[in-house]
């Protein structure tokens, strides 16, 4: 293999490549690039297993072949040279000569045939996602994404592309959130996917907003495609589970705020909280609400007082105040709107007013107050 591309377009595609290469692995070649130079073009590949990116580089050809270069030493050298040009030469042995205008640098590559194939995707079916939807859905559904690896349904995002609506949703059992788009129009694809915190975190940065990304299901893959770069994440083959029996339908007392007055009034009065349980406690009446907390163990306590209207008989409930503020801070309005029943039933979080198509709710459990 022979080939030759300048140092800008080769950093450009580690960055993007080093997102699924893992720290640690128990195969050596899971830490390398895979370079295929084709007279099709060159692509790079990496993988850990769970995620594999596929990236174009652009690249003059003189010899067509492949090989897996590891990964680390090449960002570094990348980074560390200047502009200039960079020739790649492979011998039959996988012995790596890296050429610049400075100076070159010797590797050993590993034979291709030892890197992972790409994932089967056989029966794929098709999918597109506007990328400003997409971004919008991971920014508002993966704070609560569930860690409990026993669990492994709840460490991902429930995608359910329906005819004309798609719906996202996450939990970990204490919160959860549910995003309807109502301006969706489906392809091929219908159905339930979850889709791991993982892939959807690596993604939400590099995700163009004014383009629909087209996105491909298989058996127990998805496909992503941005650009000219491609996507793989394996799926999460369990099933989610009955989310719309949990969100509680004869909540009757509303509660209008100011998200950011009642999201400061969380933050200062937490600090007084016990550090395990980080519980407060909102005293509801009408017009105000009063926000307390106390640590007998610091013999610490706070309280705040703010404006709120209140349709319905007063109420108390205790609230974990870092679940409290991950929900205050995911509502994108300046007034919220909160449904509640008793001090023992799900509270429900919206948005004042609902943006064009989308409808978002937000599920906060409440915890026991302590006498």
């Amino acid at each position: 293999m022979k080939i030759s591309t300048s140092k800008t377009e080769l950093q450009s595609a580690l960055q993007k490549l080093s997102k699924a290469t893992p720290t640690r692995s128990t195969l050596p070649i899971l830490t390398s690039v895979l370079f295929d130079a084709q007279e099709s073009g060159t692509v790079l590949r990496t993988t850990d297993l769970e995620i594999a990116i596929v990236v174009s580089l652009p690249a003059s050809l003189e010899e067509p072949g492949s090989c897996a270069i590891p990964i680390q030493p090449l960002v570094e050298i990348t980074n560390a040279l200047p502009e200039t040009r960079i020739t790649f030469s492979v011998d039959g042995s996988n012995k790596v000569k890296m050429s610049t205008e400075v100076g070159e640098y010797d590797l050993s590559g590993k034979p291709s045939e030892e890197f992972p194939a790409l994932p089967d995707v056989d029966n794929r079916k098709a999918a597109g996602i506007k990328g400003s939807i997409l971004r919008e859905i991971i920014h508002t559904n993966l704070f609560a994404v569930s860690q409990d690896e026993l669990k492994p349904s709840l460490t991902g995002v429930l995608f359910r592309f329906g005819e004309n609506i798609l719906t996202a949703v996450s939990t970990d059992g204490h919160r959860l959130v549910r995003y309807i788009r109502n301006d969706y129009e489906s392809k091929e694809f219908q159905g339930d996917v979850v889709i791991p915190k993982k892939f959807l975190n690596m993604i939400s940065n590099i995700i163009p907003a004014e383009e629909t990304i087209q996105v491909w299901m298989g058996d127990s893959h998805m496909t992503l495609s941005i650009g000219s770069d491609t996507y793989f994440t394996r799926i999460i083959d369990e099933r989610f589970p009955d989310y719309e029996s949990v969100i509680p339908k004869e909540n009757d007392k509303t509660v209008t705020a100011n998200r950011e007055s009642l999201l400061s009034g969380v933050k200062r009065v937490s600090i007084f909280s016990n550090r395990s349980t980080h519980q407060i406690a909102l005293n509801i009446q009408e017009g105000k609400a009063l926000l307390t907390t106390e640590d007998p163990e610091r013999a610490s306590k706070a309280k705040e007082e703010l404006d709120v209207e209140l349709s319905g008989e007063a109420v108390t409930v205790g609230y974990n105040a870092n679940y409290l503020k991950d929900v205050l801070s995911h509502i994108g309005t300046e007034d919220i709107r909160i449904e509640l029943k008793s001090s023992i039933s799900a509270g429900l979080f919206f948005p004042e007013t609902q943006e064009k198509d989308s409808e978002l709710t937000m599920l906060l459990m409440p915890i026991r107050l302590s006498d």
